[in-house]
């Protein structure tokens, strides 16, 4: 297929962050270009835990986010989403009090959902009882609500999904929510994707299995995808919503075109609950599937945004694949050096982070990245960010359960 043959392109028109580098997509962008360390420290809900460090989103205050009566009402993973959702609706220009609400639609990656609501209302139940469990728990918890709620907030009436791919939720759900304006169901979709699981039971999961950096006498350093020395992730919470429109409909009414959503792969490993496939063969085939959708050679692919995860095997088994697809070795980065592992919202941070890339003609560095792993055969871009002209993006996300889903993004 010749470039641009066939072509889908859905337009990026708003985006919004709630990381651990910041409120908003601005700060977020400025800390994952300076890459100084991993956001990371101590968190008081698990001390005394195998790993009492993580990566939580600084200041976020939801009373003045959302207001008083929402937040006591949400979870804290919905409480992102809609912090981001509000950022990405005013940097897109759309206003939902003059918008067709049947023609928008809402896709949200989430993989764990109300895990702190969980916990909490678990607990009360041990200790006190039946009568004590909040009859806020359900809509608290369950997975769907992210997009929910977003919807409620803004009159979104079409299509409302939330897709739950593990660690590639969020990128699932942008390749979902493009589907939807091909299809001709949406006119606009809020997309991307949330998850605030830096709780006691997650993390002690998430270490029994050996997961998580265990390198506890300074968090910032942990997180160091690529590294020779990295020994497992970081665990974050955050929030990335996009705004996307048909160019067309985008340029009609003078919006920014932030960047272009123009391929979308996924398939699975078939392989084993939890360790990649160790030569990457399923996550491949959704690399070469977003390629395809979009019309581009592997050879016009200027930058990899990476899975990158700082475990063993997961950094491995993507850098094979990588260096298969495109052997003309574009730079790669991971931004989860900066930000660690945000679950469901990964894919969807790390689609923002490379509509920024293709925006500002920047790719920022891998935080930590001291001594390359010598079996990992990539350009990997550290230390300094690298300036130059980008046309195309592949963000990659992997899950547990061998979900593999790949974005290709180009510049508008």
């Amino acid at each position: 297929m010749a470039a641009g043959e066939g072509r889908f392109d859905a337009a990026v028109t708003g985006l919004g962050m709630v990381t651990p580098a910041g409120i908003g997509a601005s700060p977020t962008w400025e800390r994952l270009c300076a890459a100084e360390a991993t956001c990371a420290g101590p968190v008081a809900a698990l001390e005394g835990g195998e790993v009492g460090f993580g990566a939580r989103v600084p200041d976020f205050d939801p009373v003045a986010a959302i207001g008083r009566r929402k937040a006591w009402r949400l979870d804290r993973h919905n409480q992102l989403a809609l912090a981001a959702a509000a950022e990405a609706l005013a940097d897109s220009g759309l206003d939902p009090a003059t918008w067709d609400g049947a023609r928008v639609g809402v896709v949200l990656g989430v993989g764990l959902g109300g895990a702190a609501t969980w916990e909490t209302q678990h607990r009360k139940l041990l200790e006190h009882g039946p009568e004590s469990v909040s009859p806020m728990l359900i809509p608290m918890l369950v997975c769907n609500m992210s997009a929910g709620h977003i919807a409620m907030e803004y009159g979104a009436m079409g299509p409302n999904l939330v897709t739950a791919t593990a660690c590639a939720s969020g990128t699932t759900a942008i390749g979902t929510a493009r589907d939807l304006l091909r299809s001709g169901a949406c006119d606009v979709v809020l997309t991307g994707g949330t998850e605030a699981c830096v709780v006691p039971s997650i993390a002690g999961g998430f270490a029994r299995m050996g997961a998580l950096s265990r390198h506890s006498a300074d968090p910032a350093v942990a997180s160091r995808p690529f590294d020779v020395h990295r020994d497992g992730f970081v665990l974050a919470e955050g929030a990335a919503v996009l705004v996307l429109e048909r160019p067309g409909d985008a340029r009609a009414r003078g919006a920014r075109v932030r960047a272009l959503v123009s391929g979308y792969g996924a398939s699975a490993d078939a392989h084993n609950p939890t360790a990649p496939d160790p030569e990457g063969r399923g996550a491949e085939l959704a690399v070469r599937a977003a390629l395809r959708d979009a019309g581009v050679a592997p050879r016009e692919v200027a930058h990899v945004n990476a899975h990158g995860t700082s475990t063993p095997l997961n950094d491995a088994a993507e850098a094979r694949l990588i260096r298969r697809v495109f052997p003309h070795q574009p730079p790669v980065t991971s931004v989860k050096g900066v930000l660690g592992h945000t679950l469901g919202a990964a894919g969807a941070i790390e689609a923002a982070a490379a509509a920024l890339s293709l925006e500002h003609s920047f790719v920022p560095p891998t935080a930590n990245l001291e001594s390359q792993d010598p079996e990992i055969d990539l350009d990997v871009v550290r230390k300094e960010g690298r300036e130059g002209p980008l046309s195309t993006v592949v963000s990659n996300s992997f899950g547990f359960g061998g979900q593999n889903a790949v974005l290709l993004l180009s510049r508008a």
